[in-house]
This record gives C-alpha cells, structure tokens and sequence, in this order.
C-alpha cells in the first residue's frame, strides 16, 4: 500500500502521489499554466518551500531569533506563497495575465509589510504607543493582505468574521448593552493589531509558526518514505479478519495516523483512500463507509502524541507543558475511538459483514519486518514529550531521526526529488493553519482590547442561569456556528477566548475548561451542514455529501457527550484513582449504551423496552452521582442480559 499525500484542513482535494511533474511544477501549473511561466514560478515556489523549511529548522535550532520577528517572516514566507498559488477566484478571469500582475503586487506588498517591522524593530518598540504615519500606511496594508489571504484559503466566511471584530472595535460607544465599549481610533486598533504581539502575530501564529510547522514537516517526510503505509498496513494486519474487519482497520489506522498528523481532513483523506473502498466491497454502504472515515479520522485531532494545532496552543494559552495536556487526552481520545468502534461492529453484525480473507491481509510479520524502522521516531518523539522537551524541538529531533532511518533502507530512502518534495508539501501544508492562526489573532487582540471577552462570559452565564449545563449547550452552539465557516484551530481560539471565562466563572478548572471548548471546536469536520471532514469522504466513497455527513455525525457522537462527562466528572484525572476508575467505567458504559439506543441493534435487532433501556442507561451513566451510576447500571445490564438471552434462543432454536 502506499498512502496519498497529507493535506491540510482546507484543501481535501489535493490527493494522489505527484507522478510525472514534481508537485511544485504542478502547483505552479495548476496557477499559471505549463509555459515559461509556470516552469518559472514552479522553481520560484521551490526556493521559497527551502527558505521556509530551513528558517523554520534555522530557528527551531538556534533560537535565538526574537518571537516576534520569528512571526513575521514566517508569516511572509507563507503570504507570498499564498498569493503565487492560490488564485483569486475559481473563474478564467482570475487566471489571465491582469490578475497575475495584482497578485504579483500584492506578493510584492507582502514582503514590505513584513520586513518594515523586521528591518525597524528596534526604532518600533522605541516609539511604542506613538505609531508614525508609515506604521499605520504599512498595518492598514498587513490587515488587508491577510483578510485577502484568509479569503483565498480558508474562505469568506472568516475574513469577514475578522473584519466585523476590527469593525467593532471601531464602533464600540454606538452599540448598545453589553456589547459597548468605549471605542478606539484607527490609529490605536492598526499599531495593536500590526505592530506587537497582540493581534496578527499573537500567541495562536506563534504556535503555528514554531511547534505546528515542525509537526507539518515530520508528516511529510512520514508521508514520502511510506510510513503512512506502515501504519495502514499494521491497522489491518491487527483487525482486518474480525467481523466488519476494513471498517476497524478505519478506525485503528485513522487514529494511528492521525497520532501523527494532527489534520481531520488530511486524516480522512490519507486513510479513507485505501479504507472506503475496502469497506464498501465487504457491504458497508457508501456513504457509511465515508462517515465511519470521517469520524474516525476526526478523533485523530483528539490523540496524543499530535494532536490537532489547537492543543498546542491550548499548552500556551494555559502556560503549561504540551505534556500535561497530552496525559490528560489520552483517556477521552480512546474512549471516543471505543465508541466508534463498537458502532463499527453493530453496522457489520447487521449487515452480515464478516471480515477479510486471511490471505488477503498484510501479514504482521512481514508488516513489521519492512516498516518497524518508523517505529523509532514515533517512539523517541512520545519520550521526549514525557520528559519535558518542548514540542519544537521533540518534533525537530523525530524529523532528524526518521529522515536518518529512512535513509538506511532502500525501501523508504529518499532522493533529491523526494527530499525537496518534503519541504515543498510542508511548506503547502502549512499554509491553511497560518493563515487562519494569524487571522485569529486579529480576533483574540480585539477580544483583549474591548473587554469582549468577559462581557461574552458574563451574558452566557446569565442565559444559563448560572447553570453548567444549559452553558454548556451554549457554547456547542456557538462552536457549532462558528464551526460552519472556520477551521477548527480557529475555531477553537475564538471559542476559548470568549467562553473559557464563563466556564471559569461556574467552577470548571481551566485545564477541563479548554479541552471541553477544544472538542466541541472540532464538530465542524462531522456536523452537517458544514462537515468537512465528512465531505471529503464523500468525494472518496462516491456518496451524498449530506448523507455521509449525517452518518459521520451519527458516529462521531463522543464529540457531544464525552465533555459533558469533562464537565462532571475527573475524567481528565482530575480526582483520585477510584474516582477516575469510575468516571472511565460508568462513561464507557453509558457511552456504548448510547451506540445501542441510536441504532436500535446490538447482538441482534432490539426490542422497544431494551432501547428504552439503553436510552435511559445512557441518560443516568452521563450524570455523574452514585444513584444514577447504579440505576443506569442496573437498566444497562438488564438491556445487555435480555439482547444475550433472545441472541442465544435465536441460534439454539431449531
């Protein structure tokens, strides 16, 4: 087997080994057509992939290099490659020679804005709170350039969410209640937003342009020596003869692989190539096929060692070791896969799915004996983040280390070509979750300078009558809106700046406060109308987009209900062993009594009291308290002994 290319959140369609043409020919092509001019910039679009590759490595080693000057070249790195690439609109119009040489203006204006302040640093920070005319010209152009980028590749949906919050910091004496402030001149929202680390190059950029590249990086060095394979290959190898065998291998290679790449969307479509296919021709239908995919790689962002980018900027924010977020995510990722797991087998016991032919399957043995080498920087990369190295250079120091043993075998040695593929599809990778970093920064500066983010807090606690969980609905929902038009990386810093302190306010320790707004900021992969990462199967399966949507939101349920257990128990081992114990048993349980009451089938199809049992097992077991523990105990046995009893009679009966 071999595993298509790791892509990013926003770009689901760009799959396939680069055959022929090196991708960045075809990058360029795809651009400015296969003449002179492409051959050009595609060599233009190398060199800037080296350049970003190696100030990232540079940087990653020296660190010497001011963060915030650190920021700001990325950030122009990633600028000037998205204007060369990525056209302004879909049209022809937007291909001909006019809108080649706005776009060429605009990467020329790209490079000024960030190498003003990189070049004038220290003339900057002397003047600081007194911006000069040429400051507020160069940031009234930076906010510009990066709305038209967050246009380009992420959607319009998010560079006009970020230009009403720069709208409201405007307008703020002319608004009522409690969205007034006291307002800020133009001058004052461009030099916060431009010139220091408030705004586009805040904290959520910095994460990105240090801890997220490097991890972009080791994916696509993992992607072009075949360790994507590896693990496909081990997923079924480990599962492929149980019942409904291609649908677990999904499941377990979607969260082997999404360990490591940290991307729902790059997730579903690295896995989901050799996965949906492989389900629907044992009888999953399409577009099941597409949701167990999409789910399934969905909860890749959610385990540990790499998780989604949104955990690494969670460990800033917080101001604690990428570690202690990765300790307490371990138990909630596996009890997500656990549940989709076992909707996996009720789908494969109803439709008959039987598993593969045994010789049919990679033998382990043989799995191991050509792949164990990726083995070794997986696991230097989990010792490193145990013993405290920051993730920046854990990531470095894997990268270093795979690149060494993939180089001692023949199978997985890369060439020249190869090696500079790597950096080209890094370099591609990286460009979505900067852009969308650098436009959330925007947001949470606007947050900080108006006070947004206290009056959102207190106005969700007062609709929640100071209640958790009607606060908790709230917040799922704004994520989920929020969700329809931004990445989840995004997403979640939006969310957390504006709810984390109403959750703070009800009790929540910040820590269970984040990972809950961290989950639900996922659900844009799987919850119609917007589920990307369920779209991007559909493309795969051949199915209906909504359809495999829905049916990836159905699998995907752990997303709601899991932080709900965050919120009311120590599940995040926020309590003593026994109590974690607890959390963990009664969750599970309550978990896959859930499965059961939504398909209304278990070893067989269920009866009109076990589905109300297993609905109301589920409803006790996800309320924390001794009673409800043994009473949603006691109706989930009670569903569970009646489903074995009428499956035994049906296969003793004559």
């Amino acid at each position: 087997m071999t595993a298509p290319p790791i892509t990013t959140d926003h770009e689901p369609d760009l799959s396939g080994e680069v055959k022929g043409a090196p991708l960045w020919r075809q990058l360029a092509t795809a651009r400015w057509g296969d003449g002179r001019a492409g051959a050009i910039v595609g060599y233009v679009v190398l060199l800037l992939a080296l350049g970003l590759g190696g100030f990232q490595i540079y940087t990653a080693l020296s660190l010497q290099l001011d963060a915030f000057l650190q920021r700001v070249l990325h950030l122009m790195f990633v600028l000037v490659l998205v204007f060369v690439l990525r056209p302004a609109g879909k049209g022809a119009w937007a291909r001909r020679t006019p809108m080649a040489v706005v776009d060429l203006c605009l990467v020329a204006a790209a490079i000024a804005v960030s190498l003003y302040p990189a070049l004038l640093f220290d003339e900057i920070v002397g003047r600081q709170g007194a911006p000069i005319t040429t400051d507020l010209i160069m940031g009234t152009v930076a906010i510009i350039l990066l709305l038209e980028a967050c246009r380009r590749v992420i959607g319009m949906f998010m560079a006009v969410l970020v230009a009403c919050f720069l709208f409201y910091a405007w307008i703020g004496p002319f608004l009522p209640g409690l969205l007034s402030h006291r307002g800020y001149t133009f001058q004052r929202i461009v030099s916060h937003t431009y010139l220091f680390q408030e705004g586009i190059y805040g904290l959520a950029l910095g994460v990105a342009a240090t801890f997220v590249f490097m991890f972009i990086f080791f994916g696509a060095m993992l992607q072009k020596t075949g360790g994507g394979a590896f693990f496909i290959d081990v997923a079924y190898a480990l599962t492929g003869r149980y019942r409904g065998g291609p649908a677990k291998g999904a499941v377990v290679g979607s969260a082997m692989m999404g360990s490591v790449s940290g991307s729902a969307i790059a997730n579903t479509v690295t896995t989901g190539a050799f996965t949906i296919p492989m389900m629907k021709k044992v009888g999953y239908r399409p577009h099941e096929a597409g949701g167990v995919e999409a789910a399934a790689s969905t909860g890749g962002q959610l385990l540990p060692p790499i998780m989604g980018a949104g955990a690494f900027v969670m460990a800033e924010l917080l101001g604690i070791p990428y570690t202690e977020v990765v300790k307490v995510a371990i138990i909630p990722a596996l009890m997500y896969f656990a549940v989709i797991f076992l909707f996996v087998d009720i789908l494969a016991r109803r439709h008959g799915i039987e598993g593969l032919p045994k010789e049919s399957l990679p033998r382990m043995r043989a799995v191991l004996t050509g792949g164990f080498h990726f083995l070794v920087p997986f696991v230097l990369l989990v010792y490193l983040l145990t013993q405290y190295v920051t993730p920046l250079l854990a990531g470095l120091y894997a990268t270093a280390v795979l690149f060494l043993v993939a180089m001692l075998r023949a199978s997985s040695r890369l060439s020249v070509k190869d090696l500079a593929e790597v950096f080209m599809l890094a370099a591609r990778n990286t460009m979505g979750v900067t852009v969308a970093t650098a436009a959330a920064g925007i947001v949470v500066g606007v947050v900080g300078l108006t006070g947004l983010g206290l009056k959102f807090s207190s106005m969700v606690v007062s609709v929640g009558g100071g209640h958790l969980f009607p606060t908790l609905i709230m917040v799922a929902l704004a994520s989920l809106i929020l969700g329809m038009g931004l990445p989840v990386t995004a997403s979640y810093i939006v969310v957390a700046v504006l709810a984390v302190p109403a959750l703070d306010d009800l009790g929540l320790p910040l820590l269970v406060a984040h990972m809950i707004v961290y989950w639900y900021s996922q659900d844009s992969n799987v919850t119609p109308p917007i589920a990307l990462a369920g779209f991007a199967a559909s493309g795969v399966a051949g199915s209906s987009p909504m359809r495999t949507g829905v049916a990836a939101w159905k699998f995907a349920k752990g997303l709601y209900l899991i932080p709900l257990l965050m919120a009311y128990s120590p599940l995040l081992l926020n309590g003593t062993v026994p109590e974690v114990v607890v959390a963990v048993l009664s969750g599970l349980v309550g978990l896959l009594t859930f499965a059961v009451a939504i398909e209304g089938y278990w070893l067989q199809k269920t009866l009109l009291l076990e589905r109300l049992a297993a609905a109301g097992a589920t409803a006790l077991l996800l309320v924390p308290t001794a009673i409800t523990d043994v009473a949603g105990a006691v109706l989930a046995a009670a569903m569970i002994v009646s489903q074995v009893r009428r499956h035994r009679h049906a296969h003793t009966s004559p």
